[in-house]
């Protein structure tokens, strides 16, 4: 590492903008802050910084902008934990720190050791740059690069979803050559496997790796910004685009998770159609990467790819991840003559095979004088005879091992006889045979006087047990099988006297509660209205709740009956309603978050529907009862009165229930009701969820838009869906995907609506949606 020189690798990332003026820069003010939902754009839109979503939890990034994906070209502290998505970014005088959570240390992003910052801004070059009050840049992201050269040594990332440090990387080295490296290596020539050939450079100090307009990877000179060197060269003979031509591409140059260097573009069409192109790679063969596949194992083309198998005598330490390389399957023998080794050991040959590692051993000899010198040498374990008649003995484990189609060599592997290595137990003399009996029946013996004791100890628990429960009366199984009983008194001190109330709705209030010395959050409600609910059906409603277990429905941990008081006590949600985050954010979900949490929503109703042992109405299906855990998934809420189907039963008689702009009509009209009720609800919250405004708004701009179901088909009727999102940029075809099924869910009639699992398909895209006829306007 002593002999890497770093230098400034620049402009790695480019946007073609042909000879118009750049977008002036939106400024980000010290004070600013960023949350998981917002992100600060470039003037073009083509790039934003801001929190990505990573597996279950966050990072922060810069990313190239596109409807169906996001390509991260930078990430921040990229090898610190994930982050939930609690955390925020804020922009101090003197620094960018990512806030994890309230309890958790700061991470700084940036920060200046000379002066303050002034502003910073996201620059269409994919630069974020931060600055001084003269507009000199103190901090910026191109000095700090990740997988994509924006400013010094690359790092491959670990893999495509997980943008940590992976296992390769490409330096600049003394005499200005790039170079592509395996991280665990030495950097030797051995280990190298790409160079740029620009080396033999004057002044490399004041090199830098330039990404031009045309697509072009050349080293330049820091002062004079002239040619010294070119890496790679794009020319349209390639069939990319014409950058000259083209002022909506952008360029860049990725060390991607495979250790193979690329270049891209992606080009942005007026029609909004978006194309990404790979105009370069280095090296062209993927086995040429060498630390591909692991030790003792080698890699063989498999359709442009590499693919990584054991070599003979050895398994994969892991089959999932065969890159972690392989493990001898055998055990080595004492070092025995040559008679002794070819009785324990044979030769596996493999032809086009070479390796990387340097030989203990080498000499000229015939291809069978090879073969017989490594099996009967103690310290060998492959070879490699080469068409020069020039046998190389070598060591296990060997690492940079490839198959090639032609040009390799033969190779010899020494593998064990399995049964020979691993010998049966011999038994030699009498005594030592009555010794192993006596061993065994001893074991026997003992084995049985301990399950005695261990059968008899649980015996008489048992009994205990048995005569407490006829003191106390209460013989055969508790009625609360699944959930925790809880006494009034408990539930009183773990919420603080019922001091912080969290909400309140039509069955009673809602407290917020801490189990286990404060470290399990609960929510308690202590139900008021229960006057016509009976003991037994109430307990018996408890018990079927208790066994409902689905990641899109709030859990139910337990509950008290404790005179007439009623309480039931449920997981706690620290992030709201969905009613909060669609009505009262300032800035509402992005539409992919949007389409993530209707679907959490008509799940967990699917399984309320059709995956209980018996049929559950929730009866209230509505924002406000839709609540948001710790990672912003949707649980369903307050279904502890809903009304339960015998298992051969699909309609009932009860109660008008449910919250006003969300009833079904059934409901007024004195009929049995079904599950199509909730199928009803679901369907305006669908509504609402895809225009983030109630159903009924009677402060909206004009009056057809006060029902926003009536206004939602009049928008589809006219082919403008467009004004129901006005200011927002989403999917069309998955805009009227949601809204079709939407209105199907609040037909009239019953019978003309969906099953939960037909919308679950739909909205999955797994089935077609058909054209919805005109609902009927809500009662009001």
């Amino acid at each position: 590492m002593a002999s890497i020189l770093i230098v400034f690798l620049v402009l790695s990332i480019t946007f073609v903008a042909g000879r118009a003026r750049p977008n002036q820069p939106s400024i980000i003010r010290v004070g600013n802050s960023l949350t998981h939902t917002t992100s600060w754009p470039s003037p073009s839109n083509r790039f934003a910084f801001g929190f990505y979503q990573q597996g279950s939890g966050f990072a922060v990034g810069i990313w190239l902008v596109s409807q169906d994906n996001k390509t991260v070209v930078w990430t921040a502290n990229r090898d610190d934990p994930l982050v939930t998505s609690n955390a925020m970014v804020y922009f101090k005088g003197d620094e960018l720190v990512l806030l994890p959570a309230q309890q958790e240390k700061e991470r700084v992003i940036a920060s200046s050791a000379k002066e303050s910052f002034s502003y910073a801004a996201m620059l269409d070059s994919g630069n974020f740059v931060l600055y001084d009050t003269n507009n000199k840049p103190l901090w910026q992201s191109f000095e700090n690069p990740t997988d994509t050269i924006l400013g010094r040594q690359l790092s491959s990332s670990l893999n495509k979803s997980d943008h940590s440090t992976g296992q390769f990387d490409l330096r600049m080295q003394e005499d200005g050559n790039l170079v592509l490296y395996p991280v665990t290596s030495a950097d030797t020539t051995p280990d190298a496997y790409w160079s740029s050939g620009t080396y033999n450079l004057e002044d490399v100090n004041k090199n830098q790796l330039y990404l031009d307009f045309n697509g072009t990877l050349i080293l330049i000179r820091e002062s004079t910004r002239e040619p010294v060197g070119t890496v790679s060269v794009y020319s349209n003979s390639y069939g990319g685009i014409n950058a000259n031509n083209n002022n909506n591409t952008i360029y860049r140059a990725t060390l991607d998770v495979d250790g193979i260097f690329r270049l891209y573009s992606h080009t942005y069409y007026e029609n909004g159609y978006y194309n990404v192109s790979r105009l370069w790679l280095a090296p062209s063969n993927p086995c040429d990467v060498k630390g591909s596949c692991g030790f003792n194992s080698f890699c063989t083309p498999n359709d442009n790819q590499n693919d990584c198998r054991c070599l003979p005598g050895h398994d994969f330490v892991d089959p999932n991840r065969r890159t972690l390389g392989c493990e001898r399957n055998f055990s080595r023998a004492g070092c025995s003559g040559a008679k002794e080794n070819a009785t324990f050991y044979y030769i596996s040959t493999m032809e086009n095979m070479t390796w990387g590692d340097i030989p203990y051993f080498a000499a000229e000899m015939s291809m069978e004088e090879c073969r017989s010198s490594c099996l009967e040498d103690c310290n060998c374990g492959a070879a490699l005879f080469k068409n020069n008649n020039s046998c190389q003995k070598q060591q296990f484990p060997l690492r940079y091992v490839r198959r090639d189609t032609g040009d390799g060599h033969m190779a010899f592997f020494k593998v064990g006889h399995t049964a020979l290595l691993n010998p049966p137990l011999m038994i030699t003399s009498k005594a030592e045979m009555v010794q192993i009996v006596l061993e065994i029946i001893g074991f026997t013996v003992l084995s049985c006087v301990a399950l005695a004791i261990f059968g008899s100890f649980i015996f008489k628990i048992r009994v205990l047990r048995y005569k407490r429960l006829l003191h106390n009366g209460k013989l055969g199984l508790p009625e609360e099988v699944t959930l925790r009983l809880f006494t009034y008194n408990e539930l009183k001190r773990v919420t603080k006297g019922f001091k912080e109330e969290l909400g309140k709705g039509s069955f009673g209030a809602v407290y917020k509660g801490a189990l286990g010395k404060g470290k399990k959050l609960v929510a308690v409600k202590r139900l008021e209205k229960l006057v016509e609910e009976g003991e037994r059906e109430f307990r018996a409603e408890m018990r079927a709740i208790g066994r409902t277990h689905h990641r899109n429905l709030v859990r139910l941990l337990g509950f008290c009956t404790e005179d007439s008081k009623r309480l039931l006590v449920y997981e706690y949600m620290s992030n709201g309603s969905l009613a909060d985050l669609l009505f009262g954010a300032i800035l509402r979900p992005d539409w992919t978050e949007r389409l993530r949490i209707a679907l959490d929503v008509a799940r967990g109703i699917l399984y309320l529907h059709e995956e209980c042992e018996a049929p559950i109405i929730h009866c209230d299906i509505k924002p406000k009862n839709i609540l948001m855990d710790d990672c912003w998934n949707a649980k369903i809420s307050d279904f502890g009165l809903a009304k339960f189907l015998m298992p051969d039963q699909t309609r009932t008689f009860t109660g008008a229930r449910g919250a006003r702009g969300y009833v079904a009509p059934e409901w007024h009209k004195n009929i049995p009701i079904s599950v199509k009720a909730d199928v009803y609800s679901y369907g305006i919250v669908l509504l609402e969820i895809v225009c983030c405004r109630k159903n009924i708004d009677v402060n909206a701009s004009t009056a057809e838009e006060i029902v926003l179901s009536s206004w939602a088909f009049r928008c589809y009727a006219a082919r403008e869906l467009y004004k129901l999102v006005i200011g927002e940029e989403v999917d069309k075809m998955s805009l009227e995907k949601m809204v079709q099924v939407g209105l199907w869910c609040i037909q009239e009639e019953p019978a003309l609506r969906p099953s939960m699992k037909s919308v679950v398909l739909m909205l999955e895209g797994m089935t077609e949606v058909p054209v919805p006829p005109c609902p009927t306007t809500p009662s009001m």
